[in-house]
């Protein structure tokens, strides 16, 4: 009997294959998304527990070190959050407070002056001037310009400040227990791949939380810095601005330095402007060539097209909560296909 040649040639049948891998591998993420956004109330506080601990596992380690309880040094290092996470804020939210007002005057008479030079052209920039307060409540907290919009969002944010807090403490004291519970959850044959991907993702997490703190830090203190000499008003909120939107990368830094060079154009003039502009400039330059490279060196590369492509999808689906926490995921997500590779490429198959 002559055997029947296959319907279509093997070329076709290995990219039908691949489709179908990719549309069950976008359904399931699909599907995973879904599930967040409906139990959002839950999720949020578990990754924001997931990324404290992976920002304060250093110090919660080196505790260990010194002799000391994993309770207590968990509790501990629950506290130290505590007080500077607290602190800081509170610092945030009384600069952006005090001088959020000063803040929005200057952009809207710089909007002002922008369109009496633009013209018909430049007439949609008061709104957007007028529309500033919001872009700070966004950036600052609820309470950045000064106006609460309710107990219950308030409330809400406590709540999961609280959950967050209490999570990290059972995470960070029970860490040891991670990869006996991951490969529970796992077949038997696939136990060390799985504690490969966790740990590979988790050190992403790490590490990107680690160094966009180190990185948020240096852009405020240089930009701030530079402000207080330049005599620019609001400087103080300004440099909160920036620290707090150096967590989105890229799009944070453009938004906080365009309203930097806005409040200075408003108040000190063309010139001063030039000066604030070039300072911005400037620290983006280094944080472009010195910081990320150093930041991204420890964790995983990732093309800035697909940080911007990551910002949008969770903005998309989160907003500003998105926005924060697409790019450490997006990092974790890196991990977990280098370790695929790096196991694949090693037996012998070819990488995917």
């Amino acid at each position: 009997m002559q055997p029947t040649r296959p319907l279509l040639p093997e070329a076709a049948r290995r990219a039908a294959a691949w489709c179908v891998v990719f549309l069950l591998l976008a359904g399931v993420a699909a599907v995973g998304i879904w599930l967040c956004v409906v139990f959002k109330t839950v999720v949020t506080p578990v990754l924001l527990a997931l990324l404290g601990t992976a920002l304060l596992g250093p110090l919660y380690r080196r505790l260990l070190r010194m002799k000391m309880h994993k309770s207590l040094a968990a509790a501990l290092t629950c506290v130290a959050v505590l007080v500077v996470v607290g602190g800081a804020t509170y610092i945030v939210v009384a600069a952006l407070i005090d001088t959020g007002d000063q803040i929005v005057a200057s952009l809207r008479r710089a909007a002002v002056d922008i369109a009496e030079h633009l013209g018909a052209a430049g007439t949609s920039l008061d709104d957007l001037a007028k529309n500033a307060r919001q872009l700070l409540e966004k950036f600052g907290g609820t309470a950045a310009s000064g106006v609460i919009s309710g107990l219950s969002v308030v409330g809400q944010m406590a709540a999961t400040a609280v959950l967050a807090l209490l999570l990290i403490f059972f995470f960070l004291r029970d860490s040891d227990r991670a990869v006996e519970t991951l490969r529970s959850l796992v077949p038997r044959s696939i136990g060390d791949m799985a504690e490969a991907m966790g740990r590979r993702a988790f050190e992403a997490v790490e590490g990107f939380m680690r160094g966009t703190t180190f990185v948020a830090l240096v852009d405020a203190t240089l930009i701030g810095a530079a402000l207080l000499i330049l005599d620019v008003p609001g400087a103080v909120g300004l440099a909160a601005l920036v620290f707090v939107t150096a967590y989105i990368p890229y799009l944070g830094a453009f938004l906080s330095g365009a309203i930097a060079v806005l409040v200075a154009l408003a108040d000190r003039g063309f010139v001063i402007a030039l000066w604030v502009l070039g300072v911005v400039l400037a620290v983006q330059v280094l944080e472009g060539n010195v910081l990320q490279p150093m930041v991204q060196s420890r964790t995983v590369q990732m093309h800035p097209a697909v940080v911007m492509l990551a910002i949008t999808a969770g903005a998309s689906v989160a907003g500003i909560l998105g926005m924060l926490l697409a790019v450490p995921l997006t990092a974790a997500a890196f991990g977990i296909i280098g370790e695929l590779r790096t196991r694949y490429t090693a037996a012998g198959e070819p990488a995917a």
